[in-house]
């Protein structure tokens, strides 16, 4: 066990729908094919084999191992289901098959259960339903939809996430001049911008909360490194530097592209995950790393 060397954490509260969890696509054909009265029977009789892991399994596994390593438990998961209490114990059963900490749920009958997540105190709800994920992030909760991965799950201890920069960490008030003037006019706005830091985007608390995670292990054994993959290049970089340092918050490895593709670069640092605003990044970044499309900012209006 680590020994704490900071006060006491706040922990990460994550909350993630039973499908992004589990692989539950065999349970959904048959409730579409054939109703939810099919669909319950489906899942009742099943109650006792467990589900596959689903394609969030694999990050949410390494997260409460962090738990495991520190005197206290820095990550807490909260299991939402559209299901009811009834046809959803296949998924605690599943949930106890795997020996994965997760104790608290809400099993909503049919209906969304983004609801619950403010409720939860939760700083992060990952899904596989775009429109859930859109209310939470109306909300005010960092969200994102959960891809499928052309890549196998990492096996190593070492937890390893990826964020996009405009609209994912930072707002996209410096993407919509790009949109809506170019890229000189981007170039040239955060220029004269350089020591004015940006707001905070959707996913700046889960930033902050995984460095707190990060500074209760001794310096340099922190089994978690985080990294910035943005399009942004010289001189358009210093207003991120700038940001960061005054948000006094430190990303382990950054990386300014100027519009190369991500995708090489995210196998290159083997990221377990990778955040992004942008649909065509994320379908390129899919085909190495698991991926999550942040549907926030000018680029989804």
């Amino acid at each position: 066990m680590a020994t704490p060397t900071q006060p006491k954490i706040d922990p990460l509260v994550i909350a993630i729908s039973s499908r992004a969890l589990f692989d539950l696509g065999e349970s959904h054909r048959v409730f579409e094919e054939q109703g939810l009265a099919a669909y319950q029977r489906y899942q009742i009789e099943r109650e006792d084999e467990p589900l596959a892991p689903g394609d969030a399994f694999s990050l949410v596994q390494k997260l409460l191992h962090l738990n495991t390593l520190l005197d206290e438990s820095p990550v807490q998961v909260i299991l939402l289901s559209r299901n009811s209490a009834d046809t959803g114990l296949r998924i605690f059963n599943s949930i106890q098959h795997y020996g994965l900490d997760i104790t608290r749920a809400a099993f909503s009958g049919g209906d969304s259960p983004y609801r619950y997540i403010s409720a939860f105190n939760s700083h992060l709800f990952l899904s596989t339903d775009g429109a859930d994920v859109r209310q939470a992030l109306e909300s005010g909760v960092a969200a994102a939809t959960i891809l499928p991965s052309k890549r196998p799950p990492r096996q190593q201890e070492l937890l390893k996430i990826a964020f996009d920069g405009d609209a994912v960490l930072f707002s996209d008030e410096s993407e919509k001049i790009y949109k809506n003037s170019g890229l000189e006019a981007f170039t040239t706005n955060e220029r004269k911008a350089a020591n004015e830091p940006l707001s905070g985007g959707p996913f700046k608390p889960v930033l902050a909360a995984l460095q707190q995670i990060q500074m209760a292990f001794p310096d340099g054994k922190a089994p978690l490194r985080t990294c910035l993959v943005t399009a942004r290049a010289a001189p358009a970089h210093e207003r991120v530097v700038r940001t960061l340092r005054a948000w006094n918050i430190r990303i382990d490895e950054s990386l300014f592209l100027g519009g190369l593709d991500k995708g090489e670069f995210l196998r290159a640092f083997d990221a377990d995950v990778f955040f992004d605003d942008q649909q065509g990044h994320c379908d390129s970044a899919r085909n190495h790393v698991a991926t999550g499309h942040v549907p926030h900012g000018v680029a989804n209006n």
